[in-house]
């Protein structure tokens, strides 16, 4: 039904338009007692599906991705879809409007997205008044900085994030991979990484019990760069990596937005974050966990990310094209897999 009929007409209308729509429509919906009608269809309930990692356990492997919900607006609601978990955010410390529009792209016939939102969100403490009334979401709050900070202050913002959130999510996600903020990707090399990821290890052990942190990283990365990350994680002692954000390569592509500016994500992304994933979990000797990201649009595209070594898998593109069908189909194929 999803990909017969609501999907075409969703796609009828501007993606960022058609969005705020779309979660308007969910939560309203849910409002009336829709909620328990999804959780019938899409949710799946399993022992054999939990997952424990980090000291938390999860309901089941597949999540949502970052950027689908930055401001904490509908996490409940799209836990009804069968999400194992939902990760808020790119959060930064003060409210900025993001990039001009218009800023999101739909590539039909690559089945993908590019987009240059530039983390645009109302601002951390609007955020956690949200999440102030979670129950029982498993909640990752991924954190960013300002476009405005300079990159010599980023940690400023990252530490305010961490700080702000500590309470109310369940584990944390370090955004340096975005390609959508100026000069954010720099504090990937090695040196400015390994500083904010310690100085936020710092805080984290000052903390009566600490939380898990996660780095999110682009897919551009050299094998040499991607080096660096194992290292990196094994001195700082994070607890995992997020593979992968998404892309500037635009090999192949035939959709008329192709030479749009942003992150490309979908279908093209797929083979490269499996890779990415591949090379990680071996170079590593599978020292730490990964949440793999990037291109899972059926049930094969996630077995094959966790055969890659990853441990748990999200959706966000995939989601958007394939509907919340996804999820179960997911989960169906884990439990016979």
């Amino acid at each position: 039904m999803y990909k017969l009929i609501i999907r075409p007409l969703l796609f009828l209308i501007d993606p960022e338009k058609i969005h705020y729509f779309t979660f308007s429509m969910i939560r309203f919906l849910s409002a009336i007692g829709f909620g328990g009608l999804f959780r019938s269809m899409y949710k799946i309930k399993d022992t054999r599906l939990e997952r424990e990692l980090f000291g938390l356990k999860f309901p089941n492997p597949v999540g949502l991705a970052a950027g689908f919900d930055k401001d904490a607006k509908l996490y409940k609601e799209l836990s009804n879809f069968g999400f194992g978990f939902i990760e808020i955010g790119t959060v930064t410390p003060l409210p900025q409007p993001g990039n001009p529009k218009k800023r999101l792209f739909r590539l039909k016939k690559d089945t993908a997205l590019i987009n240059r939102m530039g983390f645009n969100n109302g601002g951390v403490e609007e955020a956690v008044e949200r999440l102030k009334t979670n129950k029982n979401v498993l909640i990752g709050g991924n954190i960013g900085k300002n476009k405005v900070t300079p990159n010599d202050k980023a940690v400023n913002d990252y530490v305010a994030g961490f700080e702000a959130l500590f309470d109310y999510v369940d584990y944390f996600v370090v955004n340096v991979s975005s390609p959508n903020t100026p000069n954010l990707r720099a504090l990937q090399d090695k040196e400015p990484l390994t500083a904010l990821l310690q100085t936020l290890q710092d805080k984290n052990s000052a903390k009566p019990k600490r939380k898990p942190i996660l780095l999110k990283i682009a897919p551009d990365l050299t094998n040499e760069q991607l080096l660096d990350i194992i290292d990196i994680v094994s001195k700082t002692m994070i607890d995992g990596v997020i593979a992968t954000n998404t892309t500037i390569a635009r090999d192949g592509l035939i959709s008329e937005n192709k030479k749009e500016a942003g992150g490309l994500s979908g279908k093209p992304l797929t083979n490269r974050a499996t890779e990415v994933i591949r090379f990680l979990s071996e170079k590593s000797n599978r020292a730490f966990p990964i949440i793999g990201v990037g291109g899972i649009h059926s049930a094969k595209d996630a077995l094959e990310k966790i055969e890659a070594g990853a441990s748990l898998i999200q959706l966000y593109t995939g989601f958007i094209y394939e509907g919340p069908k996804l999820i179960r189909d997911i989960n169906k194929a884990l439990l016979k897999a």
